[in-house]
């Protein structure tokens, strides 16, 4: 299964936009989705603090900040190509 995390922090209308903007895509290409809360893990507030929201899929960072839906399916559907 396809692995998609965000990469956010609490309160943050930009990436709660970005989790509605790409939750409808597992309609399509099924995969699970874990929303990551920077503020936990200082490595992570250190790297992705003035990035966020970050959606990585499968670890792989695909987009940022202004989440693009037509940039992540692409990527979704390559991956699920690949699997």
């Amino acid at each position: 299964m396809i692995e998609v995390t965000v990469m956010s922090k609490i309160d943050c209308p930009l990436c709660d936009k970005a989790i509605d903007l790409i939750k409808p895509l597992a309609d399509e290409i099924p995969f699970s989705m874990n929303i990551t809360d920077i503020y936990k893990d200082d490595h992570l507030l250190e790297k992705y603090q003035i990035m966020i929201p970050v959606i990585l899929i499968n670890g792989e960072e695909v987009d940022y900040g202004q989440i693009s839906k037509e940039k992540v399916r692409k990527r979704l559907l390559e991956i699920n190509r690949q699997i």
